[in-house]
């Protein structure tokens, strides 16, 4: 039972535990890092390897080339996407790689913005290879690392800006953007907004039509439970075919079978596709997908605000400092929490088996799942009450 508004819900999402092995011999509380592996990969797997075994090159015409698609159309209906229109890639800031090789920056509009709170790895790619191509980069700060300056965000947003690449939700706090004021700005100048939806994807409600976004990419790694290796791309229908990524491969080719010495851009979602794809990853990636899309993100995304506001609750109670919005309308599925020597303090979860991160700056990273019960939450509090007072911190 957990506690909805006024009225306690019982919790039917707990049937779907046994589901998940580490649950059984852990306190789990990190998937907006790593979400927790479905037993049925076991068998996808195992089918994998017999696939290779027994039809060896056939089965790429048999099984393998159409899996990518397969997987994405698995994705489309959680963030509002049509059938055909999401590829898969190995990992985000490859994708990144390929968006930002799509775009011609010896212009006058050549401005990349964003903010200093976006995810390293995404601000590389651009701090690197689209100021190498002729970018103009202006990054906007935060005043504390944790609140989005939105405002001048806004503000920096120009008639000289072509891309806009922003996080839903921020990977220290879990702090979601204000997407549509961002998008709505962007649009008005003739800029596009690049999405990264790697912390919002299996947590939060998304239709990339209401957002209006250009581009959104994001991961299956985390709260989509399907493993490492599988990153997808979303490309708004209409921009696709006036892109021509130099990032590319055989697959992105029109006739990639030809085998031409030539690139003729096919124009299906395909066209950002490189080379061989990663095919076990696949597989890998399919189970979680599907069981979240059973359960509904109504459902997940109602579990996911109760189990926040627990932790931020008790948090104000032990007197940590909470780093995480408050209001769920604002708050992903992540509370960050600080402490004196919070590092020490999650190490020493970890070494009791109880899952959680820690961020510079942030603090613990806690990131409950559908999967998950509010008694854990309790025993993680338990824990850290019970180091603090062993440790002497």
């Amino acid at each position: 039972m957990y506690n909805t508004g006024n009225k306690k819900v019982k919790d039917e999402l707990l049937i779907l535990r046994d589901k998940f092995p580490i649950l059984k011999n852990s306190t789990y509380l990190i998937s907006n890092s790593l979400g927790a592996m479905p037993k049925s990969v076991y068998n996808r797997m195992q089918e994998y390897a017999e696939t290779w075994a027994n039809l060896g090159v056939k089965a790429w015409q048999e099984k393998w080339w159409q899996l990518s698609m397969e997987t994405g159309n698995l994705i489309a209906p959680l963030i509002g996407a049509g059938k055909d229109e999401i590829t898969m890639h190995p990992n985000v800031s490859l994708i990144q790689s390929i968006i930002v090789s799509s775009f011609n920056f010896n212009t006058k509009k050549n401005k990349v913005v964003y903010t200093d709170l976006e995810f390293p790895s995404d601000m590389y790619v651009y701090q690197k290879f689209a100021k190498s191509k002729g970018a103009e980069i202006q990054i906007i700060k935060s005043e504390d690392g944790f609140i989005p300056p939105t405002e001048k965000l806004l503000e920096a947003i120009d008639e000289k800006t072509l891309l806009v690449p922003i996080s839903h939700v921020l990977f220290r706090n879990a702090n979601i953007m204000n997407i549509k004021s961002i998008v709505k700005k962007a649009h008005s100048v003739g800029a596009l907004v690049v999405l990264d939806a790697y912390h919002s994807v299996g947590t939060l409600e998304i239709d990339v039509n209401v957002l209006d976004v250009d581009i959104l990419m994001g991961g299956v790694l985390k709260w989509l439970c399907g493993g490492p290796g599988g990153a997808f791309l979303w490309v708004k229908p209409e921009l696709r075919e006036k892109l021509e990524p130099e990032v590319t491969g055989w697959l992105a080719h029109k006739n990639p079978f030809a085998f031409e010495n030539e690139m003729e851009y096919t124009n299906s979602a395909y066209r950002f596709m490189n080379g061989t794809p990663t095919i076990p990853s696949f597989y890998a990636a399919q189970e979680g997908t599907k069981i979240i899309s059973q359960i509904g993100m109504d459902k997940i995304r109602k579990k996911s605000i109760h189990q926040t506001e627990k932790i931020i609750k008790l948090a104000e109670e032990y007197g940590y400092k909470i780093n995480t919005p408050k209001e769920p309308e604002l708050r992903g599925g992540t509370v960050s929490i600080d402490m004196s020597n919070a590092l020490e303090i999650s190490n020493q979860l970890l070494s009791k088996n109880i899952m959680i991160d820690y961020r510079p700056s942030a603090g613990i990273r806690i990131a409950p799942h559908f999967y998950n019960t509010d008694e854990e939450i309790d025993i993680l509090f338990d824990a850290i009450i019970e180091i603090t007072k062993e440790e002497k911190f």
